[in-house]
């Protein structure tokens, strides 16, 4: 019986918190539960726009983390997995925490979102670069271009579909951040191999935004021939 009270708890949260947005991401489920679990326990003095300035801060901690592997030493690089870990806590539950409590501001926390979003990547984006050697900081640019043609097509996909996804196929936000600490991790224990690896994600991003492209076209033109 309790179990099944848990399980009816969890249906209704979820679908009150998550109706705003459609997840196809391979870490949905768990993604969900944790929220679920955690936003009942959420201080009734923290706002959701107070978690949004947390999570803009968790990606100023992974600056930081790449301020300290530069000058310091690189083992500093694993405090960037606490940032990362601090930016998904605020980016996840700001908005859940406004539906969980019944005062969505959509447009409003939509936009806040969007920006808290772009100035989080530039963050990590510039750490990375200050960090690079050997002219690689060619990389952090691209990647912080190629996420944000990822946030564009986000935008785009939501005013064809009028139906808004934050993930391209089975890769989301949180996949990503998980890629970049087992990125952080690997240069810690081998000097030199976040070359490589960023490099290869900003290949493996930019396929993904043609692909995405390529399908945002396609409903942009089924779209005009069912307004014919």
């Amino acid at each position: 019986m309790g179990t099944e009270t848990q399980l009816e708890d969890f249906s209704t949260i979820a679908q009150r918190t998550f109706s705003d947005r459609k997840r196809t991401n391979i870490l949905k489920k768990a993604e969900q539960l944790t929220i679920v679990f955690l936003l009942p326990k959420v201080p009734k003095f923290i706002s959701p726009n107070l978690l949004t300035l947390l999570g803009t801060l968790g990606s100023g901690f992974v600056f930081l983390a790449f301020v300290l592997g530069t000058y310091l030493t690189n083992w500093y690089l694993l405090l960037g997995i606490i940032g990362l870990a601090i930016n998904w806590l605020g980016d996840s539950l700001d908005g859940r925490l406004a539906y969980y409590r019944n005062i969505p501001r959509r447009w409003y926390g939509f936009a806040l979102d969007i920006i808290a979003d772009w100035i989080g990547i530039v963050l990590i984006g510039f750490g990375y670069y200050i960090y690079a050697k050997n002219g690689t900081q060619i990389v952090a640019f691209a990647f912080v271009a190629l996420y944000g043609w990822s946030i564009i097509i986000s935008q785009l996909r939501y005013k064809i579909t009028n139906e808004y996804s934050i993930d391209s196929g089975f890769v989301g936000p949180t996949e990503l951040r998980f890629i970049i600490a087992l990125i952080l991790i690997t240069e810690v224990l081998f000097k030199g191999s976040i070359t490589y690896l960023a490099g290869l994600i900003t290949i493996v991003l930019f396929i993904i935004n043609i692909i995405d492209s390529l399908k945002l076209l396609k409903l942009g033109d089924l779209r005009d021939k069912s307004q014919e």
